[in-house]
């Protein structure tokens, strides 16, 4: 090596500095003035002080510039070079730049500046103290975080390996202890550190990665207990009772409903059996219902159910398992269901006979029948407190086909079609006369938008989900029962409580022909000239009401309604022969003398054919 290569000129200067170092602290014991110590040690403002190193290396007394050159260079030559870390018997070689390792060099020889700069004494105090006590800077670096996140993911799944605590197996109907095993795993937040620092570094050596090891929290002496416990439950079949019923509980099902994490009976073989158990052993309340014969109603008793208790139960199941052979007998727990409403309650409704009923007769189309009978049902039975508002569209809710119904002939805007639930009115109809001959205030009605003969004048009623409805309110101060009876061609509505004896007096006005009908007329090429067939002969639109005056039993004027109904016209259908065709004029001729000339029309009359009506309307 020359001697004036830069490292023999920096051992040099490192050894003048050790010597300037003994002689100024020889100068402190000799009593040289403070001052002049520090300016010994100052040395040149442009050099780094003697002993600085970054990255460990060496860089006293070479300029800034110089310094960051000789640090890029170490860096930049084990860049490529992979470090490897090791760990649970595995090996991870993980190459700088694959992470984008960047170390700051000209950062950390800025820092170093700082470290052992100044003016005069301030350089020459803080590089006597760098003397005493050297530093070891490290140079900021920069990573690709997500880089070293997913490979710290990788190497955790690799090296870890969870715990196993000890716990209860069941071969059969023999329960033993399963030992566990010690698990490990990577220190993430450690790893990451090291992982940056050993890659951000100029050494090569292997790292060790931080792995934690894990101890079992369950062990097999901790289980001994719960193993004879298990043992014994599963030893021999469990007899349950409740009342004079006794059921037995095999040993090879108990085993099976078993959790032998918690010595209880749960999890899904043990839910399903108590479902099972449940629906063999409870037995539903039924209110207090109310029977009607003739004009007077009698309450039918309430009668309390009957509901297991299953986790009471299963607790008991359990404690009999575990007493000997001959004392493993368990009274399932079964709780009183009590009805929503008692026998006290519905005596206290004042339900005991007639208020107003209705009946009217039907027939037609399958369907319609079919979706008169499944309204009717769904009516029947309703409850209206005193003072409440029946809505039957609240009531019977939406008709779909989900519910049952069926297509059926229904009016839509004054036209007979085929719709879901047709049929449904004649029970609103028929639920309207009921209030109407109980006297009770009806607050929601309309009428159809055709007329219907077979109902009585302007007392008809449609609805349609949800915006036509039909209510009334139970004025009675009773409660109010509505029932159906749907016979093979007629439907029946009842309403009970308690008879009001009120007397009807209905005053219904005269059809009134408004407007007559309008006239369908289309050609028929069958018919004749002038001929003219009438297929129906439509109806005119017409209107009506109705007033209803309501006495009490006393004679006292209780209320005076009238309902107004307007029917649309159904139109006249006519067909009509075509036009008779004109006839030809006869060809005249020319002469050389003058003629006259004589021009006969001759006139057919078609006698008229009287109309044909048919008189039949679909309602």
């Amino acid at each position: 090596m020359a001697a004036s290569s830069p490292v023999v000129s920096r051992r040099r200067a490192s050894a003048r500095s050790r010597l300037w170092t003994r002689i100024g602290i020889l100068a402190l014991i000799a009593g040289v003035p403070i001052v002049v110590v520090p300016l010994v040690f100052a040395g040149s403002p442009t050099k780094l002080a003697t002993g600085t190193r970054i990255a460990g290396i060496d860089v006293g007394g070479l300029s800034p510039s110089a310094a960051t050159k000789l640090l890029d260079r170490r860096f930049a030559a084990v860049a490529s070079t992979p470090v490897t870390f090791v760990g649970a018997g595995r090996q991870f070689t993980i190459v700088p730049s694959s992470f984008g390792v960047t170390v700051d060099s000209a950062a950390a020889v800025t820092a170093a500046e700082r470290q052992g700069g100044g003016l005069g004494l301030v350089r020459g105090f803080r590089r006597i103290a760098l003397e005493l006590f050297p530093q070891d800077i490290s140079p900021p670096v920069r990573v690709y975080d997500p880089g070293v996140d997913s490979e710290l993911a990788s190497i955790s799944r690799a090296v870890s390996i969870p715990q196993r605590n000890a716990k209860l197996v069941r071969r059969g109907l023999r329960v033993t202890i399963a030992s566990g095993s010690p698990g490990r795993s990577l220190d993430r937040t450690a790893a990451r550190a090291l992982l940056v620092q050993a890659l951000s570094s100029l050494s090569r050596q292997p790292v060790a990665l931080p792995i934690v090891q894990q101890q079992p929290s369950v062990t097999v002496a901790s289980l001994v207990t719960a193993q004879r416990t298990a043992s014994e439950m599963v030893s021999a079949p469990v007899t349950m009772t409740v009342g004079p019923t006794r059921l037995r509980l095999p040993r090879w099902r108990i085993a099976k409903m078993l959790d032998l994490a918690s010595l209880r009976f749960s999890g899904p073989v043990a839910d399903d059996y108590f479902r099972r158990l449940a629906n063999q052993l409870d037995r539903a309340p039924h209110d207090a219902t109310f029977a009607v014969s003739g004009s007077s109603v009698r309450v039918v008793p309430a009668q309390p159910g009957v509901e297991l208790d299953v986790p009471r139960s299963a607790d008991r199941i359990a404690a009999a398992a575990q007493r000997a052979v001959g004392h493993r007998v368990a009274p399932l727990a079964v709780a009183v269901a009590q009805p929503t409403r008692s026998t006290a309650q519905a005596e206290a409704m004042g339900i005991t006979g007639t208020v107003g009923t209705y009946e009217t007769f039907y027939g037609g189309d399958p369907n319609r029948i079919h979706n008169v009978q499944l309204v009717a049902h769904l009516v029947d039975g309703a409850l209206v407190a005193p003072g409440a508002t029946f809505s039957f569209n609240g009531t019977t809710g939406e008709r779909t086909a989900a519910k049952g119904f069926l297509e059926a002939p229904v009016i839509v805007n004054g036209e007979v079609e085929t719709g879901l639930g047709g049929g449904v009115c004649q029970v609103s109809t028929t639920v309207f006369n009921a209030a109407y001959e109980a006297g009770l205030p009806i607050t929601a009605r309309t009428n159809h938008a055709l007329y219907i003969s077979h109902y009585p004048l302007g007392r008809d009623a449609t609805v349609d989900y949800p915006d036509v409805d039909l209510k009334f309110v139970n004025d009675t101060g009773h409660w109010l029962l509505l029932r159906t009876w749907v016979g093979a061609s007629s439907l029946t509505v009842g309403l009970y409580g308690a008879p009001q004896h009120r007397r009807i007096e209905t005053i219904a006005a005269p059809l009134r022909v408004d407007s007559p009908p309008p006239v369908q007329k289309t050609v028929d090429a069958t018919l004749k000239p002038g001929q003219v067939v009438v297929d129906d002969p439509g109806v005119p639109a017409q209107s009506t009401s109705v007033e209803r005056k309501v006495y009490a039993a006393s004679g006292k004027l209780l209320s005076d309604q009238t309902w107004f109904s307007s029917y649309r016209a159904e139109p006249k259908i006519v067909r009509v022969g075509p036009k008779a065709k004109p006839k030809k004029k006869p060809a005249s001729t020319t002469t050389s003398t003058t003629t006259t000339s004589t021009t006969t029309t001759t006139t057919t009359v078609t006698p008229s054919i009287p109309p044909a009506t048919s008189g039949l309307r679909p309602h």
